[in-house]
C-alpha cells in the first residue's frame, strides 16, 4: 500500500518549484492534492495535469495565503472536493535580496505577509478540517536561518520566523495528534532560482564548493523529506527542523 493513501494534502505555492515537486511526490503515495496558486494558473493547472497522467487525484485552488478570504476558499474547496485535511505544507513563499541600505516598507510587508503572515493564516483554515486522528504540518522554512547570507535581513528574519513558529506549534497541537515539522532546504534549482540570475552564477559556483555533497538540490531532493515527514513513518517526530541543504551549515 502506498505511504499517504486516502489522506487529503494541501500544498500552498505549488504551481512550481519546491512546491509543485512535493504535489507530485505526495501524490504519488497515494494523497489527494490541493495544488494552490497566488497567480500562476498555467502552472499549477500543469501541476494537476500531471499528477492525473499519473494516476493520482488533483485539484489547483487559487487564493493568495495573506489574504484569510482567499484562505478560508481555499479549505472549502478542499473539504468540497476531498474531505478533511491530512496533511498541510506550508511552502508558498517570496524572497528578496538586497543591503541593509535597500530596504523599504513594502519589501518588508510582502515577505512577512507571504512568509509569515501566510503560515500562519493557512495553519487556522487547516486546524479546522483536520479530524480526530490528528495529521502533519509542513512548514517550508530555508537554511538561510542558519547560515545568514549577506543581504538576507528581511528574508533570513522571516524564515527564523517560521522555525519559531515551528517549535510553538509543535507543543500547541501536539495534544491534537497534529504533528508540526520544518524543511529548511539549502539552494535548490527551480524556476525562482533561475530567474533570480542564481543558476550559473558565483553563488551557485559557492554553494556547490561547501557541500559536502558537492551540488545544489533539486526540488525531488525536498520532496522525498515531505512524503517522510507527512507519513507514519516520522510519527515520532515533531517539532523538528530538518536541513536538507547537501550538508552545507
Amino acid at each position: 500500500m502506498k505511504k499517504l493513501a486516502n489522506k487529503v494534502a494541501v500544498i500552498t505555492g505549488a504551481s512550481k518549484g519546491i512546491g509543485a515537486g512535493i504535489a507530485k511526490s505526495l501524490a504519488a503515495e497515494g494523497a489527494s492534492v490541493v495544488v494552490n496558486y497566488a497567480s500562476a494558473k498555467a502552472g499549477a493547472d500543469k501541476v494537476v495535469a500531471e499528477i492525473v497522467a499519473n494516476g493520482g487525484k488533483a485539484i489547483a485552488v487559487q487564493g493568495n495565503v495573506s489574504k484569510a478570504e482567499d484562505v478560508t476558499r481555499l479549505f472549502a474547496e478542499t473539504a468540497k472536493a476531498f474531505g478533511a485535511v491530512d496533511i498541510l505544507v506550508n511552502n508558498a513563499g517570496v524572497y528578496k535580496f538586497g543591503a541593509i541600505e535597500q530596504i523599504n516598507e513594502a519589501d518588508f510587508h510582502h515577505q512577512f505577509d507571504t512568509n509569515v503572515l501566510g503560515l500562519l493564516l493557512a495553519t487556522q483554515g487547516a486546524l479546522k478540517t483536520f479530524n480526530e486522528a490528528g495529521g502533519s504540518i509542513i512548514n517550508i522554512g530555508s537554511i538561510v536561518s542558519n547560515v545568514a547570507p549577506v543581504g538576507s535581513s528581511i528574508y533570513t528574519a522571516t524564515k527564523g520566523a517560521v522555525d519559531a513558529i515551528t517549535h510553538v506549534l509543535s507543543k500547541e497541537l501536539g495534544s491534537r495528534k497534529i504533528r508540526v515539522n520544518s524543511i529548511n532546504p539549502g539552494m535548490v534549482e527551480t524556476e525562482g532560482t533561475h530567474s533570480a540570475g542564481f543558476i550559473g552564477s558565483d553563488f551557485q559556483a559557492e554553494q556547490e564548493r561547501t557541500a559536502p555533497l558537492g551540488r545544489i538540490g533539486q526540488p525531488e531532493d525536498i520532496a522525498l523529506v515531505a512524503v517522510f515527514l507527512a507519513s507514519e513513518e516520522s510519527r515520532w517526530l515533531t517539532g523538528e527542523t530538518l536541513l536538507a541543504g547537501g550538508g552545507v551549515r
